[in-house]
């Protein structure tokens, strides 16, 4: 089954820009001519492919047309940068294709950026997801590629490793000194002390526990999703909480932070899954990737 590209590029438009009116915009037609799009396309695959709610939301269908029609978009780009054709449509980013990444929330704070600004006609459709969880979404095909904390390569993907990501066990002094008298850490005065947590799947204070003390247990958790806020919240002395060595680093040079055990890092290896099917379209985005992590990140032992 043959699809026509415009009529790909109206349910592109529709499910990016949440509403028909925005995706005529977005393509300089009538929101007339995208409805009838729409519609001609539906009428081909014989299934509705939109929910018309507020955002306009994709159906099971209209999801996998339209990762389809994205897929398509980076091919054709990966061609043209072969033949030495500019990636650049015209001057119109509503010519780019989507790319959607599975990224954890401290490689985005600390270095992903820096890939991101090395990729040219590409828009980013980031999903934030733990580094533990991450693959998940390429097992479903949801995303094109994902950093992930695992090695081992998601069926149909390559792995590439990063590099690890150094985390460090941070609390404000005040916070040392009302839970952890006479600095002393305890396997007991840590399950009392107040732990700030990025969310459900947040394991990493649970890691360092372990392997710092041996326990498995931490104290009662603030529940905070965001990689700068966390940094705050420990300096607040709200509780302590494993922050990036990145992100935390000036804290603990003027002394708002300190390490709840100096010398116990906690060092969370991080690998570049892609899809073999677009893996070739983005090689100029893996390389990116590989250059952006290898600036902060610390070489896997």
């Amino acid at each position: 089954m043959m699809f026509d590209p415009s009529q790909l590029a109206a349910l592109s438009a529709i499910l990016r820009a949440g509403s028909f009116e925005r995706a005529a915009q977005m393509l300089h037609v009538t929101q007339s001519a995208i409805s009838q799009r729409l519609r001609q396309l539906e009428e081909q695959v014989g299934t509705s492919l939109v929910i018309r709610s507020q955002p306009c939301r994709a159906t099971e269908a209209g999801e996998r047309l339209f990762r389809h029609a994205e897929e398509v978009r980076l091919l054709e780009q990966g061609v043209r940068r072969d033949l030495g054709l500019s990636a650049h449509t015209g001057g119109d980013a509503a010519g780019f294709p989507t790319l959607r990444l599975a990224v954890n929330a401290d490689s985005l704070a600390t270095w992903f950026v820096a890939a991101m600004q090395d990729i040219e006609g590409v828009l980013f459709d980031l999903v934030i997801d733990d580094q533990d969880h991450s693959a998940d979404w390429l097992k479903r095909g949801e995303v094109r590629a994902a950093i992930s904390g695992s090695a081992k390569p998601v069926q149909g993907c390559d792995c590439r490793p990063l590099g690890t990501l150094r985390y460090l066990a941070t609390a404000s002094p005040r916070f040392m000194a009302q839970w952890f008298e006479g600095d002393t850490v305890t396997a007991a005065s840590l399950g009392r002390a107040p732990v700030i947590t990025f969310n459900s799947k947040d394991r990493l204070q649970v890691r360092w526990a372990e392997e710092a003390l041996g326990v498995a247990t931490t104290g009662p958790s603030h529940w905070l999703p965001s990689s700068h806020a966390f940094v705050d919240a420990a300096i607040a002395g709200l509780g302590w909480g494993m922050n990036p060595e990145l992100l935390a680093a000036t804290a603990l040079a003027d002394g708002r932070l300190r390490e709840v055990l100096p010398g116990k890092p906690l060092d969370v290896p991080l690998f570049w899954h892609v899809s073999r099917s677009v893996a070739s379209a983005m090689k100029p985005i893996t390389e990116a990737v590989i250059r952006a992590s290898a600036c902060v990140l610390r070489p896997i032992p």
